[in-house]
């Protein structure tokens, strides 16, 4: 899968995650840092990546709407360390299907993990 890590995501995930198979790159490493988020989602939605973000301007079900772009996850944690941030999103992607995400609007909090499939064509 082709993944865009927001620059709010530790970078020990980009390897990690390239280590999984997933074609990786960073909102920091293309130069986007500090850019606003419409940036952010236009660079993502152009290089058909899915977005994993930790900000909350991207948790808008009604605007990002499943179907309408490459997929975006929410991280939403209690108490979002480094280490914790990188822990959860490791703990998912390593026992979820993230393949079957493409187009998805998914949020992923400490217990719960909610995807938001786009819906079937009739």
């Amino acid at each position: 899968m082709k993944i865009k890590l927001d620059e709010n995501l530790p970078a020990s995930l980009t390897a990690w995650l390239g280590e999984l198979g997933h074609d990786v790159d960073t909102v920091p490493d293309e130069g986007l840092t500090g850019r606003p988020d419409t940036d952010v989602w236009q660079a993502a939605q152009a290089e058909g990546r899915f977005l994993i973000s930790q900000d909350l301007d991207f948790s808008d079900v009604r605007r990002f709407v499943p179907g309408t772009h490459h997929g975006v996850l929410v991280l939403r944690l209690g108490s979002p360390s480094s280490r914790q941030l990188a822990a959860r999103l490791r703990a998912t992607l390593a026992n979820e299907d993230v393949e079957t995400w493409g187009g998805c609007f998914v949020v992923l909090s400490d217990l719960k993990l909610r995807v938001r499939r786009p819906r079937a064509s009739n």
